[in-house]
Protein backbone atom coordinates (compact mmCIF):
# COMPACT_ATOMS: atom_id res chain seq x y z
CA UNK A 1 0.00 0.00 0.00
CA UNK A 2 1.03 3.28 -0.74
CA UNK A 3 1.93 5.29 2.32
CA UNK A 4 3.67 8.53 0.45
CA UNK A 5 3.10 10.88 -1.72
CA UNK A 6 4.60 10.61 -4.94
CA UNK A 7 6.57 14.24 -5.53
CA UNK A 8 9.74 12.44 -5.67
CA UNK A 9 12.80 13.96 -6.39
CA UNK A 10 13.86 13.08 -9.84
CA UNK A 11 16.50 10.69 -9.48
CA UNK A 12 14.15 8.70 -6.82
CA UNK A 13 10.96 6.64 -7.44
CA UNK A 14 7.53 7.99 -7.06
CA UNK A 15 5.11 5.75 -4.66
CA UNK A 16 3.12 3.54 -6.89
CA UNK A 17 -0.10 6.77 -7.04
CA UNK A 18 -2.41 4.37 -6.83
CA UNK A 19 -2.58 3.35 -3.05
CA UNK A 20 -1.04 -0.72 -3.06
CA UNK A 21 0.16 -2.16 -6.24
CA UNK A 22 0.21 -6.31 -5.65
CA UNK A 23 -1.09 -7.96 -8.67
CA UNK A 24 -2.20 -6.48 -11.63
CA UNK A 25 -3.24 -10.18 -13.75
CA UNK A 26 -6.15 -8.87 -15.71
CA UNK A 27 -10.05 -9.56 -14.39
CA UNK A 28 -12.37 -11.72 -15.90
CA UNK A 29 -15.57 -11.74 -13.64
CA UNK A 30 -15.80 -15.12 -11.97
CA UNK A 31 -19.15 -17.02 -13.15
CA UNK A 32 -19.67 -18.58 -9.47
CA UNK A 33 -18.99 -16.11 -6.62
CA UNK A 34 -16.73 -17.10 -3.69
CA UNK A 35 -19.73 -16.32 -1.08
CA UNK A 36 -22.39 -18.35 -3.26
CA UNK A 37 -19.55 -20.89 -2.69
CA UNK A 38 -19.88 -20.47 0.98
CA UNK A 39 -23.17 -19.55 1.01
CA UNK A 40 -23.86 -23.24 -0.43
CA UNK A 41 -21.16 -25.35 1.67
CA UNK A 42 -23.00 -24.31 4.26
CA UNK A 43 -26.49 -25.66 3.22
CA UNK A 44 -25.21 -28.50 1.20
CA UNK A 45 -21.65 -29.22 1.17
CA UNK A 46 -22.01 -32.34 -1.46
CA UNK A 47 -23.99 -29.81 -3.74
CA UNK A 48 -21.29 -27.28 -3.27
CA UNK A 49 -18.86 -29.40 -4.20
CA UNK A 50 -20.33 -30.41 -7.00
CA UNK A 51 -21.02 -27.04 -8.28
CA UNK A 52 -17.50 -25.87 -7.66
CA UNK A 53 -16.16 -28.84 -9.53
CA UNK A 54 -18.64 -27.59 -12.69
CA UNK A 55 -16.86 -24.06 -12.45
CA UNK A 56 -13.64 -25.62 -12.48
CA UNK A 57 -14.71 -27.89 -16.36
CA UNK A 58 -15.78 -24.68 -17.66
CA UNK A 59 -12.58 -23.42 -17.66
CA UNK A 60 -10.35 -22.90 -20.64
CA UNK A 61 -7.61 -26.00 -20.57
CA UNK A 62 -3.73 -25.10 -20.78
CA UNK A 63 -0.84 -27.03 -20.66
CA UNK A 64 0.80 -24.35 -17.67
CA UNK A 65 1.50 -25.82 -14.71
CA UNK A 66 2.78 -22.45 -13.24
CA UNK A 67 0.24 -19.38 -12.95
CA UNK A 68 3.18 -17.38 -13.12
CA UNK A 69 3.85 -18.65 -16.46
CA UNK A 70 0.17 -17.64 -17.77
CA UNK A 71 -0.68 -15.14 -19.75
CA UNK A 72 -2.99 -12.20 -18.46
CA UNK A 73 -5.71 -14.13 -20.58
CA UNK A 74 -5.07 -17.05 -19.25
CA UNK A 75 -4.58 -16.09 -15.65
CA UNK A 76 -7.98 -14.46 -15.98
CA UNK A 77 -9.57 -17.72 -17.57
CA UNK A 78 -8.02 -20.54 -16.30
CA UNK A 79 -7.30 -21.71 -11.81
CA UNK A 80 -7.98 -24.63 -10.65
CA UNK A 81 -10.80 -23.30 -8.45
CA UNK A 82 -12.49 -20.86 -7.64
CA UNK A 83 -10.55 -19.55 -4.52
CA UNK A 84 -7.33 -19.38 -6.64
CA UNK A 85 -9.08 -17.34 -9.67
CA UNK A 86 -9.99 -14.80 -7.03
CA UNK A 87 -6.50 -14.67 -6.05
CA UNK A 88 -5.08 -14.93 -8.75
CA UNK A 89 -7.17 -11.93 -10.62
CA UNK A 90 -7.08 -9.80 -7.47
CA UNK A 91 -5.37 -6.41 -8.48
CA UNK A 92 -4.91 -2.78 -7.31
CA UNK A 93 -7.60 -0.85 -9.57
CA UNK A 94 -7.12 2.55 -10.21
CA UNK A 95 -10.10 3.54 -12.01
CA UNK A 96 -13.81 2.59 -11.85
CA UNK A 97 -17.08 2.76 -13.04
CA UNK A 98 -20.11 4.48 -10.88
CA UNK A 99 -21.85 1.74 -10.82
CA UNK A 100 -23.20 1.79 -7.48
CA UNK A 101 -22.49 -1.55 -5.37
CA UNK A 102 -25.83 -2.92 -3.17
CA UNK A 103 -24.99 -2.33 0.73
CA UNK A 104 -26.49 -5.92 1.55
CA UNK A 105 -23.59 -7.00 -1.03
CA UNK A 106 -21.03 -4.73 0.86
CA UNK A 107 -22.22 -6.46 4.00
CA UNK A 108 -21.85 -9.92 2.66
CA UNK A 109 -18.37 -9.16 2.01
CA UNK A 110 -17.55 -7.93 5.53
CA UNK A 111 -19.38 -11.10 7.33
CA UNK A 112 -16.97 -13.15 4.70
CA UNK A 113 -13.93 -11.61 5.43
CA UNK A 114 -14.45 -11.25 9.11
CA UNK A 115 -13.23 -14.99 8.93
CA UNK A 116 -10.09 -14.14 8.81
CA UNK A 117 -8.17 -15.48 12.22
CA UNK A 118 -6.95 -13.92 14.50
CA UNK A 119 -4.87 -14.75 18.23
CA UNK A 120 -7.72 -15.75 20.41
CA UNK A 121 -10.33 -14.28 18.41
CA UNK A 122 -9.36 -10.81 19.57
CA UNK A 123 -11.26 -9.45 15.70
CA UNK A 124 -8.80 -6.22 15.60
CA UNK A 125 -11.14 -4.58 13.03
CA UNK A 126 -13.26 -1.60 12.15
CA UNK A 127 -14.58 -0.71 9.68
CA UNK A 128 -16.10 2.51 8.16
CA UNK A 129 -18.05 2.03 4.82
CA UNK A 130 -18.28 4.96 2.87
CA UNK A 131 -20.94 6.03 -0.07
CA UNK A 132 -23.25 8.77 -1.28
CA UNK A 133 -22.70 12.09 0.35
CA UNK A 134 -20.74 11.21 3.18
CA UNK A 135 -17.93 9.42 0.92
CA UNK A 136 -17.71 13.23 -1.14
CA UNK A 137 -17.54 14.85 1.60
CA UNK A 138 -14.91 12.63 3.42
CA UNK A 139 -12.91 13.06 -0.41
CA UNK A 140 -12.85 16.92 -0.07
CA UNK A 141 -11.92 16.99 2.91
CA UNK A 142 -8.96 14.88 2.68
CA UNK A 143 -8.35 16.97 -0.91
CA UNK A 144 -8.36 20.08 0.84
CA UNK A 145 -5.52 18.63 3.04
CA UNK A 146 -4.01 17.07 0.52
CA UNK A 147 -3.33 20.41 -1.28
CA UNK A 148 -2.35 23.03 1.64
CA UNK A 149 1.35 24.15 1.16
CA UNK A 150 2.04 23.00 4.79
CA UNK A 151 0.82 19.30 4.44
CA UNK A 152 3.68 17.34 5.47
CA UNK A 153 3.70 19.57 8.85
CA UNK A 154 0.64 19.30 9.62
CA UNK A 155 0.00 15.92 8.89
CA UNK A 156 2.11 12.54 9.73
CA UNK A 157 1.19 9.00 9.53
CA UNK A 158 0.82 7.68 13.18
CA UNK A 159 2.90 4.34 12.05
CA UNK A 160 5.69 3.94 9.83
CA UNK A 161 4.59 1.78 6.61
CA UNK A 162 8.07 2.16 4.89
CA UNK A 163 11.40 1.45 5.75
CA UNK A 164 13.38 4.61 7.32
CA UNK A 165 15.96 4.24 4.52
CA UNK A 166 15.65 1.80 1.26
CA UNK A 167 17.98 -1.04 0.64
CA UNK A 168 17.83 -3.82 -2.02
CA UNK A 169 15.71 -5.63 -2.97
CA UNK A 170 12.91 -3.61 -1.81
CA UNK A 171 14.24 -0.51 -3.61
CA UNK A 172 14.65 -1.96 -6.90
CA UNK A 173 10.89 -3.01 -6.68
CA UNK A 174 9.54 -0.10 -5.40
CA UNK A 175 11.50 1.73 -8.25
CA UNK A 176 10.00 -0.23 -11.11
CA UNK A 177 6.61 -0.34 -9.96
CA UNK A 178 6.24 3.34 -10.13
CA UNK A 179 7.89 4.46 -12.86
CA UNK A 180 6.02 1.39 -14.78
CA UNK A 181 3.01 3.45 -13.92
CA UNK A 182 4.31 6.94 -14.05
CA UNK A 183 5.54 5.48 -18.27
CA UNK A 184 2.17 4.14 -18.57
CA UNK A 185 0.27 7.31 -17.83
CA UNK A 186 3.28 9.55 -19.19
CA UNK A 187 4.10 11.36 -16.44
CA UNK A 188 7.48 12.33 -16.63
CA UNK A 189 10.13 12.01 -13.76
CA UNK A 190 10.41 15.72 -13.38
CA UNK A 191 6.22 16.50 -13.95
CA UNK A 192 5.49 17.03 -10.10
CA UNK A 193 1.92 18.74 -11.15
CA UNK A 194 0.83 15.79 -12.95
CA UNK A 195 2.03 13.72 -10.08
CA UNK A 196 0.24 15.55 -7.59
CA UNK A 197 -2.86 15.39 -9.23
CA UNK A 198 -2.31 11.25 -9.70
CA UNK A 199 -2.03 11.15 -6.55
CA UNK A 200 -4.52 12.68 -5.52
CA UNK A 201 -6.53 10.43 -7.41
CA UNK A 202 -6.21 8.17 -4.33
CA UNK A 203 -8.42 10.47 -2.19
CA UNK A 204 -10.97 9.93 -4.67
CA UNK A 205 -10.93 6.29 -4.43
CA UNK A 206 -9.84 6.62 -8.10
CA UNK A 207 -13.54 7.22 -8.53
CA UNK A 208 -15.22 4.26 -6.82
CA UNK A 209 -18.87 3.73 -5.59
CA UNK A 210 -17.74 3.04 -2.08
CA UNK A 211 -14.65 3.86 0.61
CA UNK A 212 -14.26 2.03 3.02
CA UNK A 213 -11.66 3.51 5.91
CA UNK A 214 -10.11 1.02 8.55
CA UNK A 215 -9.45 1.35 12.14
CA UNK A 216 -7.80 -0.29 15.06
CA UNK A 217 -7.79 -0.01 18.70
CA UNK A 218 -4.43 1.47 18.69
CA UNK A 219 -3.86 -0.23 22.09
CA UNK A 220 -3.17 -3.44 20.74
CA UNK A 221 -0.07 -4.50 19.51
CA UNK A 222 2.07 -6.16 16.52
CA UNK A 223 0.25 -9.22 16.50
CA UNK A 224 -3.30 -7.32 15.94
CA UNK A 225 -1.52 -5.80 12.72
CA UNK A 226 -0.75 -8.89 11.29
CA UNK A 227 -4.62 -10.67 12.27
CA UNK A 228 -6.07 -6.97 10.39
CA UNK A 229 -3.93 -8.43 7.00
CA UNK A 230 -4.88 -11.33 7.19
CA UNK A 231 -8.74 -9.81 7.42
CA UNK A 232 -8.04 -7.09 4.19
CA UNK A 233 -7.28 -9.96 2.21
CA UNK A 234 -9.91 -11.83 2.88
CA UNK A 235 -11.89 -8.83 2.12
CA UNK A 236 -10.37 -8.61 -1.08
CA UNK A 237 -10.43 -11.68 -2.01
CA UNK A 238 -14.28 -12.23 -1.51
CA UNK A 239 -14.57 -9.04 -3.49
CA UNK A 240 -13.17 -10.39 -7.00
CA UNK A 241 -15.64 -13.34 -6.06
CA UNK A 242 -18.17 -11.22 -6.45
CA UNK A 243 -16.97 -9.65 -9.38
CA UNK A 244 -15.79 -6.83 -7.83
CA UNK A 245 -12.65 -5.06 -7.47
CA UNK A 246 -10.48 -3.41 -5.00
CA UNK A 247 -7.77 -1.07 -4.40
CA UNK A 248 -6.06 -0.82 -0.76
CA UNK A 249 -4.81 2.43 0.50
CA UNK A 250 -2.20 2.81 2.83
CA UNK A 251 -1.81 7.12 1.86
CA UNK A 252 -5.05 7.61 3.98
CA UNK A 253 -3.17 7.00 7.33
CA UNK A 254 -1.65 10.67 6.25
CA UNK A 255 -4.60 11.86 7.14
CA UNK A 256 -6.18 10.21 10.06
CA UNK A 257 -6.72 13.74 11.63
CA UNK A 258 -9.15 14.40 8.80
CA UNK A 259 -10.98 11.08 8.90
CA UNK A 260 -10.92 11.16 13.11
CA UNK A 261 -12.98 14.77 12.29
CA UNK A 262 -14.71 13.75 9.50
CA UNK A 263 -15.82 10.39 10.59
CA UNK A 264 -16.21 11.21 14.44
CA UNK A 265 -13.56 8.58 15.29
CA UNK A 266 -12.83 7.72 18.70
CA UNK A 267 -9.77 8.71 20.50
CA UNK A 268 -8.70 5.00 20.99
CA UNK A 269 -8.82 4.61 17.22
CA UNK A 270 -6.00 4.40 14.62
CA UNK A 271 -6.24 4.92 10.88
CA UNK A 272 -4.92 1.48 9.66
CA UNK A 273 -6.13 2.48 5.33
CA UNK A 274 -8.78 2.63 3.15
CA UNK A 275 -9.87 0.67 0.70
CA UNK A 276 -11.52 1.71 -2.88
CA UNK A 277 -14.47 -1.06 -4.06
CA UNK A 278 -16.13 -1.25 -6.87
CA UNK A 279 -16.18 -2.24 -10.76
CA UNK A 280 -13.03 -1.86 -12.68
CA UNK A 281 -13.42 1.09 -15.54
CA UNK A 282 -11.25 -1.71 -18.09
CA UNK A 283 -11.02 0.68 -20.67
CA UNK A 284 -8.91 2.98 -18.18
CA UNK A 285 -4.99 2.81 -19.09
CA UNK A 286 -3.57 2.64 -15.40
CA UNK A 287 -5.58 -0.70 -15.26
CA UNK A 288 -3.31 -2.31 -17.72
CA UNK A 289 -0.48 -2.11 -15.35
CA UNK A 290 0.89 -6.04 -14.31
CA UNK A 291 3.33 -6.00 -11.44
CA UNK A 292 5.91 -9.26 -11.16
CA UNK A 293 6.21 -11.41 -8.98
CA UNK A 294 9.75 -13.30 -7.92
CA UNK A 295 9.24 -17.43 -8.31
CA UNK A 296 8.85 -19.18 -5.67
CA UNK A 297 12.45 -20.59 -5.71
CA UNK A 298 13.07 -17.29 -4.99
CA UNK A 299 11.76 -16.62 -1.64
CA UNK A 300 11.09 -20.57 -0.15
CA UNK A 301 13.36 -23.08 0.99
CA UNK A 302 12.02 -26.77 1.43
CA UNK A 303 13.86 -28.71 3.79
CA UNK A 304 13.53 -32.11 4.09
Amino acid sequence: MNANRSGARPEQAPDPTAGAVYDDASIAEPSLPAASIAQAYAEAPAAATSQATAHVATQAPVDKTSIAELSPHQAATYHPNPVAQAIATRRSVRAFRPDPVPQARIKALLELASRAPSGTNTQPWRVYVLTGQTLQRVIAAVLRAYDDPQRDALYVQEYAYYPRTWFSPYIERRRKVGWDLYTLLGIGRTDKQRMHAQHARNFRFFDAPVGLVFTIDRRLELGSWLDYGMFLQNLMIAARGEGLDTCPQAAFAQFHRVLTRELSLGDDEMVVCGMALGYAAHDALENTLQTSRDPVEAFTRFLD
